[in-house]
């Protein structure tokens, strides 16, 4: 079982020091070395005969790399068989700190992870269709990883040539398991150690299979709430970020930091405020999903939810250009621009990683389906078509059913999950559903049956109300009776007073 701990550190001056010093130099070690990747690539693939096209020198092993996937550092291991990039790039690291004498203040193991690190970004570019790796600089290098050496001592933590580190012991580890990993890693508001541990002994956690899930719910992201459910259920949205008042500080911060001089302190200590700002935003954010995620997971033995590409839908429009006038026509980016903003703002794919985390502690399982024509289709009759919908109104075409269109949708989502795993419901019976009736205290009385002669008032129609009279108050007013009198008892009242 593999688990991740994450705590705040308390580091001395010296050691914040060192640790920004460390980033600063494993950020360009990164850079270089996948510079070195590229340059390796175009030697080998793009320039042809020639090492350098500016000097048109030949290629040779002695001036640049003319070997498949090569790159700085020794090839061949001792038995004869050819190294990896990354494991080239390795080999180079002792020369790196004879020429460089200060990359000895850090540990060896960090600057291996730290190359690794790039060998993933490299798969994860060829396997799972990511962007290529790009270069870091220090708003998106913020962290190096320890393997070794790493002990534990009540509220105190050993990094190798670090020293030992007070944190925030806000819960203990189990006992039993052994550091694979510890990540430092530096935000606004201080530095972070996210702590690995495994022990192989106790069992994953486990998976219900498909056969014994009995309840499913189905969940529909949205922006006015953020997430309606199936059973009619729905979760607010907070809109940390994009509500007036956050947006107005923001942007007060904002103006602080642009009126400030380009590389000064002033503007260095204003962007620092700019970011705890919004580092406080998604603090928030997190802790706000990890509730409402533990209310789904509780909810049913199976959630599912849509398979969304969100990176597809902030994607900018595209423009429009008009050959006959020379110039570019709206395109709608301007309204979009706001909807991209509540769609990050709300952050469904963290969500859904939060959903899926805890579904997999408990046991239980997450179902995607696909997201096509959710919000069109008819519960009732199935009927598909664009005109069902018109905003959050749901009005079918060919059945009349009307609903909420994110209530709709989730149905919609439930049932394609049922259809497409296979899954047996538990269906509900009529005395459970008519006991959920009774539990609601806020449903209306069934309307009573009239006949001819009568009408609907609030005594036929409407619940039984306490009865105010006005001559129970402390103040006793003249002129006001104790029940509401009918016309013929106003006559005689009126009658008995003229003959007083």
């Amino acid at each position: 079982m593999l688990l991740g701990y994450l705590y705040k550190l308390r580091p001395n001056q010296e050691q914040s020091a060192k640790i920004d010093s460390w980033l600063d130099l494993l950020r360009s070690t990164y850079n270089w070395s996948l510079a070195d990747r590229i340059n390796s690539y175009h030697q080998s693939f793009i320039q042809g005969e020639y090492c350098d096209l500016r000097s048109k020198a030949v290629a040779s092993p002695l001036t640049c790399c003319i070997v498949k996937g090569g790159a700085t550092g020794e090839p061949w291991k001792d038995n004869g068989k050819k190294r990896s990039v990354c494991e080239m790039q390795m080999t180079s690291l002792p020369e790196l700190k004879k020429a460089r004498p200060w990359y000895k203040e850090i540990d060896s193991t960090v600057l291996q992870q730290n190359l690794k690190r790039l060998e993933v970004a490299y798969k994860n570019f060829f396997s799972s269709n990511r962007k290529f790796p790009k270069f870091k600089n220090c708003s998106t290098f913020r962290s190096f990883t320890y393997t070794v050496g790493v002990k534990l001592k009540g509220n105190k933590i050993y990094l190798p040539k670090l020293g030992w580190i007070k944190y925030y012991n806000s819960r203990p580890l189990p006992d039993g398991f052994k550091i694979k990993s510890v990540t430092v890693r530096k935000k606004s508001d201080g530095y972070y150690v996210s702590i690995r541990i495994e022990d192989v002994s106790v069992p994953s956690f486990p998976i219900k299979p498909v056969e014994e899930i009995k309840t499913v719910i189905g969940l529909d992201m949205g922006l006015g709430k953020l997430i309606y459910c199936s059973d009619n259920s729905a979760i607010n949205n907070p809109k940390f970020a994009t509500n007036p008042k956050t947006k107005r500080l923001q942007r007060i911060i904002q103006r602080r930091v642009s009126r400030k001089k380009k590389r000064s302190n002033n503007r260095k200590k204003a962007q620092k405020k700019l970011s705890l700002f919004q580092h406080k935003i998604a603090q928030k954010r997190e802790a706000y999903q990890w509730q409402a995620a533990q209310k789904i997971v509780n909810s049913s033995d199976a959630i599912a939810v849509e398979d969304l590409k969100i990176s597809n839908m902030v994607k900018r429009c595209k423009p429009k250009y008009d050959k006959e006038k020379g110039r570019f026509l709206k395109n709608g980016q301007s309204a979009k621009r706001a909807l991209n903003r509540l769609i990050l703002d709300a952050s469904w794919y963290s969500l859904i990683q939060k959903i899926e985390y805890l579904a997999a502690k408990s046991g239980k399982i997450v179902l995607k389906v696909n997201p096509k024509h959710t919000s069109q289709e008819c519960s009732k009759c199935h009927h598909i078509d664009s005109s069902n919908r018109k905003g959050e109104k749901f009005l079918c075409v060919r059945c009349g059913h009307v609903d909420d269109a994110n209530f709709q949708a989730c149905l919609n989502i439930k049932n394609k999950a049922i259809n497409q795993y296979q899954l047996k419901i538990k269906k509900r019976t009529f005395s459970q559903k008519k006991c959920e009736l009774i539990k609601v205290g806020r449903d209306l009385p069934e309307p009573k049956q009239l006949n001819l002669f009568q009408t609907s008032t609030s005594e036929l129609t409407g619940g039984k109300r306490r009865k105010h009279s006005a001559r129970n108050g402390k103040q006793n007013v003249p002129g006001n009776l104790g029940k509401q009198l009918n016309l013929f008892e106003q006559e005689n009242n009126y009658r008995a007073s003229d003959t007083l």
